[in-house]
């Protein structure tokens, strides 16, 4: 097993979570791609626990397999990444302002999410194998 402890806690929590752009725009192509997965990483690590496990960013959705301690809500994870990667790709990209809109929202409000349990190795292997091999850089 592969479990990490807080102070009173054996924990082995992974999520596999799913989220598209507004309106299911294909915007998600080329440099863009590699430069999400860098920031969805990025932000990953500054939350203290947190880990990538797998992840792959598609024309028009992001798949992200995430090991996430139980003192974080997962919603709260997941309003924190849509939301910082959001504001970081708009200012990276003024250009994008007619395609998003000025209020800089890039991700729609929803999201998938289920938990892995034991069946990680498929699943990893199911966010590998999706369409363009966009996948995050380790």
């Amino acid at each position: 097993m592969n479990e990490r402890s807080l102070a009173h806690t054996k924990w082995d929590c992974v999520y596999h979570i799913v989220w598209i752009p507004k309106y299911r725009r294909k915007v998600l192509y080329r440099e863009c791609r590699r430069e999400i997965g860098g920031i969805i990483r990025e932000l990953v690590e500054r939350k203290t626990g947190c880990e990538v496990v797998e992840g792959s960013v598609c024309i028009d959705h992001v798949h992200v397999c995430l090991r996430i301690p139980p003192k974080y809500a997962v919603s709260d994870v997941m309003g924190y990444l849509k939301g910082k990667s959001a504001l970081t790709l708009c200012d990276r990209h003024p250009e994008w302002r007619s395609r998003i809109g000025k209020d800089r929202t890039l991700w729609a409000r929803g999201y998938y999410v289920s938990t892995v349990g034991l069946n990680e190795a498929t699943i990893k292997k199911y966010i590998k194998d999706q369409e363009d091999g966009g996948g995050f850089d380790r």
